[in-house]
């Protein structure tokens, strides 16, 4: 309704020439509302010289500014359509870079995922009526993003699968680095590792024959330590994080925090938690010290003193960071689940039988949840045992001891039976 309002006013009122005093003016307003309502006006000057042209590229910038630090996502949807006229009259690489601008300025206000994918499907269609294959790939590229953020997995494996194949043919390969990498994302969050890894190494190989920028570079060694740790090979995973977490830190790219974090819980996963507070003193890490380096800091403490009291005070203390990452809640499930494990053995040890009210109360968890964990740990075969519930007690037995003959009984009967086969073998060919 805003905006209908200026451009009504805009066009009632007399255009404003497209020229550096025009641009001057809006920069001198007294507010934003002013600025953008002088911009418009500039939009409107019906001349197609080549200065009238470079002078609305810039006030398409400075408006595109003004809306962004307004909050009017509606407003920069519909400069986009109002600006198509524009378009035909400037190079297609120009028009690539301020659809490519407008988009990325939506996506700089919050609460907009939405209206993103909206604007993204409005501008593939007309790329497509267009006939701009280069900005539809791309548009479409993002488009596929924003449908991996908002768990819409279908129709962006869809969306990717076509693209794809057209980017292949064509050897776009720093568009087709960006696609390999999403469809690597995609398939993890259908946990299908096999397809990640093959959509990683894609990436990679289109990577090694081009120059990609530093960010890029950074998120493909981020996604390679996410798999990596996902094999449980922690050592690697944690270089690769290294790498992207420099990468990152190089440009003030906010993922540094996110790679930084994924770092000491390599470390925390491999038993180091010690080494957990000299990263973050380090000089690289005093620079992000924040809510997720303290969340890792109370986990690794936690770990270190084998506590699953402060493992869960961490849990509750520091959700947000810990439990809604899912990168970090998959690892730290497992974390949790071997140290329960690992603290019920000891406690057990000692008896024979014995109360799960005693259990719960010394490693200070619930009733129910400590019972469930035993009777997992029995059908896992950890321990020998069976659970009393009528008496709520746990009974453990001991460990049967395997007298020595038996293994060198079926020794010697695998032996026989190689003999006996050999002696048939030899037979068949004499009587053949």
């Amino acid at each position: 309704m805003q905006l209908e309002l200026i451009m009504s006013s805009s066009m009632e009122s007399s255009y404003l020439p497209a020229t550096t005093e025009s641009i001057a003016k809006a920069q001198e307003a007294k507010d934003a509302s002013e600025s953008i309502s002088i911009l418009y006006r500039l939009l409107e000057d019906p001349s197609t010289s080549a200065d009238a042209l470079r002078t609305k590229e810039l006030a398409i910038t400075n408006l595109t500014n003004y809306l962004t630090k307004e909050n009017r996502a509606e407003d920069l949807r519909n400069l986009l359509t109002k600006l198509r006229p524009f378009f035909a009259l400037i190079p297609k690489a120009k028009t690539a870079k301020i659809v490519r601008g407008i988009i990325d300025a939506v996506a700089k206000i919050p609460g907009t995922s939405g209206l993103q994918i909206s604007l993204c499907k409005e501008m593939v269609e007309w790329t497509r009526a267009e006939k701009r294959t280069f900005l539809r790939q791309r548009v479409e590229a993002r488009l596929a993003a924003l449908l991996l953020e908002n768990q819409e997995y279908t129709e962006a494996l869809n969306l990717l699968s076509g693209l794809i194949k057209e980017v292949r043919r064509l050897d776009d390969k720093l568009l087709l680095v960006d696609i390999d990498l999403l469809e690597s994302k995609l398939h993890f969050s259908l946990r299908n590792l096999p397809k990640a890894k093959a959509s990683l190494t894609a990436a990679r190989t289109a990577a090694n024959a081009i120059y990609v920028p530093p960010s890029q570079q950074g998120t493909i060694d981020l996604q390679s330590g996410i798999l990596h740790a996902e094999e449980k090979d922690y050592k690697t995973a944690y270089s690769y994080f290294f790498e992207a977490f420099e990468a990152f830190s190089s440009l003030d790219d906010p993922k540094a925090i996110s790679s930084l974090k994924y770092m000491l819980l390599c470390k925390i996963m491999v038993s180091q938690a010690d080494d957990v507070a000299g990263i973050v003193s380090s000089k690289a890490g005093l620079k992000y010290l924040g809510p997720d380096v303290d969340a890792m800091k109370a986990v690794a403490d936690a770990y270190s003193k084998r506590s699953l009291k402060y493992f869960e005070t961490a849990l509750r203390d520091y959700k947000a960071q810990l439990e809604e990452d899912p990168i970090v809640h998959r690892h730290l499930s497992s974390l949790y689940d071997t140290l329960l494990e690992q603290n019920l053995c000891r406690l057990i040890e000692p008896y024979s039988r014995v109360e799960i009210a005693h259990i719960a109360e010394m490693i200070e968890l619930p009733i129910d949840h400590v019972e469930k964990k035993l009777s997992q740990m029995i059908l896992d075969k950890k321990f020998a045992g069976t659970l009393d519930q009528g008496a709520g007690c746990l009974i453990i037995f001991e460990d049967p001891k395997t007298e020595e003959i038996f293994p060198a009984t079926l020794e010697t009967i695998a032996n026989v039976g190689k003999v006996v086969d050999s002696l048939y073998m030899r037979s068949a060919k004499i009587m053949a």
